[in-house]
Formats: structure tokens, sequence, C-alpha cells
């Protein structure tokens, strides 16, 4: 299988991890993922500047990614303009862009989409994203940039182009309560964003998640699903694609932080002292260990300690 993407940084280039959108050519048709999926030069094997561009090919042995490039530019908030995606993917085809498929309501994953319904797009969601927005829209906070899904999706959907087949599954509540898993069955791919990070413990305090042992939950769905290789919405270890043992290994350690905080909060630890005290030296090693693990320690402690 071939994949020719194309995406484009909103932020300079020297930085180390910029949020970019993803785009898929499938037999002749545009699919565009939004999410924060990041390349950085180091990461990809031959890279030569032209221009105010970079282009680059990286090979494995499953499949090929080609003509990947990426665009300097200042960074505007999350107001991210979507020109530079759009003409990025005009240099691959002319065929037009079908679809855009948000990963979750985030607004750093889904602002600055109207070029893109300007141009015909449908826009795909989790209900509760569409539900989620209404409401922020009503609370007169809704991003005036953020597109409103056309096309909803519950448990599952699946979209067909050219004999090309992605399927959308929600897996659960965890990083947010309609988080997409976008899963190209026949290739055996998954396309997963921020709740699955990779050799990285979890976000600050893991906010937007009502239970997390809901959210323990959703990994195991997502581990049970077909695949082989997870593209993640950010740069983990390196910028290397996910296995199902990375997947496992966020399993083990959430639940390993769930033991060790209830026992803190049944000794009455919770929060500050079981913060300090709480400690995992299995995963000592991992992106933002010393940063965010108290953070992750605190989320389980409302758990354990509140009800909530």
């Amino acid at each position: 299988m071939r994949w020719t993407l194309r995406v484009a940084y909103s932020r300079p280039l020297e930085c180390s991890s910029c949020d970019t959108k993803l785009s898929s050519r499938i037999n002749g048709s545009q699919i565009t993922f939004s999410a924060a999926f990041h390349i950085v030069p180091r990461q990809i094997g031959r890279v030569k500047q032209r221009n105010k561009s970079l282009d680059a090919t990286f090979v494995s042995k499953e499949y090929s990614l080609s003509h990947i490039s990426f665009v300097s530019r200042k960074p505007i908030s999350y107001l991210r303009p979507a020109k530079p995606y759009i003409d990025a993917i005009k240099a691959v085809t002319d065929k037009p862009i079908k679809y855009v498929i948000y990963s979750h309501h985030h607004y750093d994953h889904i602002a600055g989409g109207q070029p893109f319904k300007d141009l015909g797009a449908t826009f795909i969601a989790h209900r509760r994203t569409r539900e989620r927005l209404l409401e922020l829209k009503k609370q007169k906070s809704l991003l005036a940039d953020v597109v409103m899904p056309d096309q909803v999706v519950d448990d599952k959907k699946s979209i067909t182009l050219g004999g090309t087949t992605l399927e959308l599954n929600y897996v659960g509540r965890n990083h947010s309560d309609n988080s997409l898993v976008m899963r190209l069955p026949k290739e055996k791919i998954v396309f997963v964003v921020d709740f699955a990070p990779i050799e990285s413990v979890q976000f600050r305090n893991i906010p937007d998640n009502a239970s997390p042992l809901e959210y323990i939950a959703s990994l195991k769905k997502l581990a049970s699903l077909d695949w082989e290789r997870m593209i993640p919405g950010h740069p983990y270890a390196g910028g290397r694609f996910g296995t199902k043992k990375d997947v496992e290994d966020d399993i083990a350690y959430m639940e390993d932080l769930s033991t060790e905080v209830k026992k803190a909060a049944d000794a009455g630890k919770c929060f500050d002292t079981a913060m300090k005290e709480v400690k995992l030296p299995k995963y000592e090693k991992w992106a933002n260990y010393e940063a965010s693990l108290p953070a992750n320690v605190e989320r389980f402690c409302y758990w354990w300690g509140r009800g909530y």
C-alpha cells in the first residue's frame, strides 16, 4: 500500500513538537484527520529544504509515506490557518476534499476548519462532540471558527472511498467523552489522538475525564481492535508509531497508578501528601514522569478519595 500524506506546520520549524492536521489520499479521494500530528526533521530519514517547505520520504516494511511536507508559519493561538493545509493537499491531487473528521471536541484539534467547509467538505464527529459544541455555543463560549459537524457517529461508522474503508470507532470515555479511533481495517492501522500516549504518562491531571476507571476500560477496547500500527496524535518516544504493547503498557501504568493512589487514599494521604509520596519507578524513564506524575496522582485521588 502507498499512502500520500500532506501536512503543514503552523509553528516555526525550530520547535520540536508542532501541531498539524493530517491528510490521507486514498485512491483519489481525500480524508483530513483533525489532530495534533507531528513530524520533526530528525525523525525523517531524508530531508531537504526547498523554499519555505521541507520535503521528506519515510519508508517502512509495511507501507510508505511519500512527499511529506510542512510549512513554517507563525502560531496564531488555536486559530490555525487552514489555507496552507489546503494548498498542500492540492499540490498532491486535484481531487476534492470529501471529509474532515474530528478526533474529539477540544479546540486545539478542531479550530479553523471553515475553509475546508467552504470547499464542500462534510464534517464528521462523535455525537457528543456536537452536543458539547452546541452547549459551548449556548454559553457563548464557542470559538467562532469551529465548524459544527454535519454527521455524527455513535459507536461505529465506516466510510469507503475508492475501495478503501476507513472505520470510525468509539471506545468509551477517556481523554474526552467523544474521542474517535480511526482504523484502516485492511492496512491494520489506527489513528489515535491524545488518550493513548507512547512511553509517556498521562497529560497533566487527566482533564475532561469522568472516570479514570472508564479511561482504562477504553484503552482495553482500543487494544482489542484488530490493528498493528498506531499513528499517534503527538510525537511520543522519538516520533515512532505505536504498537499493541504500547497500549498494554498504558493500561498497566494506569492500573498501577490506581492501585497505589487507592492505598494512599485509604491512608488519608490524598491530596498533597499522596502527590509528593506516590512514585512508580517502573515508569520513571517515561516522558513527563517528573512533571506530570503528581497531577496524575491528583486525578486518582479525586476518584478514590472523593468519588468523582
